[in-house]
């Protein structure tokens, strides 16, 4: 059996979570979902430019958890934008 998911500090609550490419119907769209701890991540060490260490410190998880959900982050983030996706920003 898994492990169960360490809960995460999130101190951002995006007002908006859904972007899509403009001009193309929704309906034609494949998703990327990114999680609100993901975004949370890419505030921290992309927006907020904080070191990893701080950025991990701040969410309350190890470096390497911090580590593997940027990365898989960024991994969506550069999939929707390269194939065209719509990006919804989910709880979970």
């Amino acid at each position: 059996m898994a492990r169960p998911k360490k809960l995460r500090f999130i101190k951002f609550n995006p007002r908006i979570t859904f972007y899509k490419p403009q001009g193309v119907p929704l309906s034609i769209l494949k998703i990327t979902i990114i999680s609100k701890d993901e975004l949370e991540a890419l505030r921290l060490k992309h927006y907020l430019q904080l070191e990893q260490k701080e950025c991990a410190k701040r969410m309350k998880i190890s470096q390497s958890t911090f580590q593997r959900t940027l990365s898989a982050a960024n991994k969506k983030i550069a999939q929707a934008l390269i194939e065209g996706r719509a990006i919804r920003i989910t709880e979970n």
